[in-house]
C-alpha cells in the first residue's frame, strides 16, 4: 500500500505544472484567488526563504506585511505537494493557532487547484485537527492547530509552524521567558528525524526574547523592516537583515514596501505607536525599545578601583562617559549590561580626602522562594554613595547567618542597620538584635514597604544613578559575576521593569535598594554645593592656623561672615 501511494504521488508531481513548484508562482495563485494585489518583493522574498532548505528558521517581519497568511498558503502548497505530510501549528493562544489552522481550510476548500485535499467523510475534519483527500491513516493528522500551553508531548510532524508564540503576556517577566524558552524545546522531540523543520514566525517582545536566543540552537533567523535601516541600525541587526534590505544603502528612511506601507502611513503609525513600540513593532528593532524599558543603565555608575578599601572618600569625583572613562575600564570586567550599555571610570577624582559622613547597612531577610538573605553596605560622603560591600548569604535566620551579618557590620564599621520587615513579621530583627549587641553595637531599624518592588527599587535607584552618584569597585563587579546569573547584582540591575515579578530573584537590588533609600533624605542637598561647603571649611581652618602663627591667637569665630 505504502509504494503505490509514493508511486501516485511521483505520478501526480510529474504531471505537475513545474512552475507550480515553486512556492512563489504558488502564493501568485493564492493572492489572485482572495483578490488581493500581486505579491510585494517583500512577501515573495519571505516566501523564497520559506521554501529554502533550512531545516530551522526565524521570520522576523514588520507587522502587516502578511507573514501569517504567506505562511499558511505554504501549508497548502507543502500538502500539494506531499499529502503524507503532518504539520502543526503551534501560536501563544490557542485561538490564534486556530485562526491559522481555519484560514488554511478555506484555501482547501475554496481554491480550485486545492480540492482535492477536501477531506473525506472518514477523515478528521475540524478547524483543529483536520486531514487531506490522499492521506493516509495516521495517529497525527494532516494540520493540527495548538497552543503553546497546550498538551505538546506525544505529537508528531513533519512540520512545526511556531506563529508568535511569544506574546506580552507569556514573556513579561524572566520567569515566563524560561518557561516560554523550556516549552520550545520540545519542538526537537516533536519534529521527525531527518525531515522535519522547524518555522518561527514573530516579533520579540524585549531585548531576551525567545527569538534572539534561538540561533545559539542552530536556528537562521532573517528580519525584514518596514523602514531602510540606517548605518547604525544595520550594525545592530548584524547578518540576520535580508539581503532584499541590507543590499540598499541609498533609501535610509523609505518604506520597504511602500505598495504595504507608504511614508506616511508609517509617519502615522510612529505617532500611534510611540517611538519604542514602533521601533519594536515595525523595525525589529529591540535596541530602542530595551533603553526605555530597562531604567537602570551600568554606564550611569562611576567604577573607581579600590574604593571598598577606602577610609576615607575623595571630596569631589565626577562622572563622564567619554572614550577615555570607557578604555579606562579592566578589559577583564565581565559586562553583563545590554547591547550598548558599558561601564567608565572617573573624570576626576579630587586631592582632598574626607571621613566618611555614614555607613549604612541593609539587610533583606530571606522570604518565599529561592531567594537568600541579601545585604548592602552604602557609604556616604557629599551625597555621593560608595557601595563597599554587597552579598547573599544562604541559611536563613541561622546562628552562623546572623554572626556573619554582624561580622560584615563590623568590618565595615556600620552606624545604622536596616532590615526589611515584610517576612517574619519583625523576627529577623529579634534575632539579630542580640547576636550584633555581642559583635558589633549599633543602631537597629525595620522598614516595611506597602507598594511593589519593582516600582519601589527603580524609583529609589533611578534618581540616584541618573545623577550618576553611586561609585562601585571593580572587584565587587568581579566577584558578582562568579555568582549563580540569577543572583548576580549587574544582571538584576540592568533587567529589572516595573512590570511585578519582572526578575526571577532580586536579592541583591532590593538591598541596595533599601541602603540607598536610607540615604535619600540626607542626598538632597545639591553635590556641587556641600563640596563647596567642604572646602568653606579647610579654608577656615588654614586661616586659624595662619592667624595662630602671626599673632598668636585664634581668630574669634564672630569676626568672619
Amino acid at each position: 500500500m505504502q509504494n503505490l501511494i509514493t508511486f501516485l504521488r511521483k505520478y501526480l508531481l510529474t504531471q505537475m505544472d513545474n512552475r507550480l513548484k515553486n512556492f512563489k508562482n504558488f502564493l501568485y495563485l493564492c493572492w489572485k484567488f482572495l483578490n488581493l494585489p500581486n505579491p510585494t518583493p517583500i512577501q515573495y522574498d519571505i516566501a523564497d526563504y520559506l521554501q529554502s532548505k533550512e531545516r530551522r528558521l526565524v521570520i522576523e517581519a514588520f507587522r502587516g506585511v502578511g507573514k501569517s497568511w504567506i505562511t499558511s498558503a505554504f501549508v497548502c502548497h507543502q500538502l500539494l505537494l506531499n499529502p503524507q505530510r503532518n504539520i502543526l501549528v503551534v501560536s501563544a493562544s490557542k485561538n490564534r493557532a486556530d485562526d491559522f489552522s481555519t484560514f488554511t481550510q478555506r484555501l482547501i476548500n475554496e481554491m480550485p487547484i486545492l480540492q482535492h485535499l477536501i477531506p473525506r467523510d472518514d477523515q478528521r475534519h475540524s478547524k483543529i485537527s483536520f486531514d487531506v483527500a490522499p492521506a493516509i491513516a495516521s495517529h497525527a493528522p494532516s494540520v493540527k492547530s495548538m497552543g503553546i500551553t497546550g498538551q505538546l508531548t506525544g505529537s508528531r510532524a513533519d512540520l512545526i509552524i511556531a506563529d508568535d508564540v511569544e506574546s506580552a503576556n507569556n514573556s513579561q517577566t524572566q520567569l515566563m521567558r524560561d518557561r516560554l524558552s523550556e516549552t520550545v524545546k520540545e519542538f526537537d522531540a516533536i519534529i521527525k528525524p531527518d525531515v522535519g523543520r522547524i518555522i518561527f514566525l514573530g516579533t520579540p517582545q524585549t531585548e531576551m526574547s525567545l527569538y534572539n536566543t534561538l540561533e545559539e540552537r542552530g536556528y537562521k533567523t532573517k528580519i525584514w523592516t518596514a523602514l531602510y535601516p540606517t548605518k547604525e541600525q544595520t550594525i545592530g541587526y548584524g547578518n540576520k537583515l535580508s539581503s532584499i534590505i541590507s543590499n540598499i544603502t541609498d533609501k535610509e528612511g523609505e518604506p520597504t514596501d511602500p505598495e504595504r506601507f507608504d511614508g506616511i502611513d508609517l509617519l502615522e503609525r510612529l505617532s500611534s505607536y510611540g517611538r519604542s513600540g514602533f521601533n519594536l513593532q515595525f523595525m525589529l528593532d529591540t535596541t530602542m525599545s530595551d533603553a526605555n524599558r530597562y531604567p537602570l543603565k551600568l554606564n550611569d555608575l562611576i567604577v573607581a578601583s579600590g574604593c571598598t578599601t577606602w577610609n576615607k572618600a575623595p571630596a569631589q569625583i565626577q562622572w563622564a562617559s567619554g572614550t577615555q572613562q570607557i578604555k579606562g575600564i579592566d578589559p577583564d570586567i565581565p559586562n553583563v549590561g545590554l547591547k550598548g550599555d558599558y561601564y567608565v571610570t572617573p573624570l576626576h577624582i579630587s586631592d582632598e580626602y574626607a571621613d566618611f559622613e555614614g555607613v549604612a547597612m541593609s539587610i533583606d531577610p530571606a522570604g518565599r522562594g529561592e531567594d537568600k538573605t541579601a545585604y548592602a553596605v552604602l557609604k556616604m560622603l557629599h551625597g555621593v554613595l560608595y557601595l563597599t560591600d554587597i552579598g547573599a548569604l544562604d541559611g536563613g535566620y541561622s546562628d552562623a547567618t546572623l554572626e556573619e551579618l554582624s561580622a560584615i557590620a563590623k568590618r565595615n564599621k556600620v552606624n545604622n542597620v536596616v532590615i526589611e520587615s515584610n517576612f517574619g513579621d519583625g523576627m529577623a530583627t529579634a534575632l539579630l538584635k542580640p547576636v550584633m549587641a555581642r559583635i558589633h553595637p549599633c543602631q537597629i531599624e525595620e522598614v516595611r514597604h506597602n507598594i511593589q518592588k519593582e516600582k519601589r527599587i527603580i524609583d529609589t535607584l533611578e534618581p540616584i544613578m541618573n545623577t550618576h552618584r553611586l561609585v562601585v569597585d571593580e572587584n565587587t563587579i568581579k566577584e558578582d559575576f562568579k555568582l549563580e546569573p540569577n543572583h548576580q547584582l549587574f544582571r538584576q540591575l540592568t533587567r529589572i521593569t516595573r512590570d511585578k515579578g519582572a526578575l526571577r530573584h532580586d536579592d541583591q537590588i532590593d538591598a541596595l535598594a533599601i541602603a540607598a533609600n536610607y540615604w535619600v533624605e540626607r542626598m538632597d542637598r545639591d553635590q556641587t554645593l556641600s563640596y563647596q561647603q567642604h572646602k568653606d571649611e579647610l579654608i577656615n581652618k588654614d586661616l586659624e592656623r595662619f592667624m595662630e602663627h602671626t599673632v598668636g591667637r585664634q581668630p574669634r569665630r564672630d569676626r568672619f561672615i
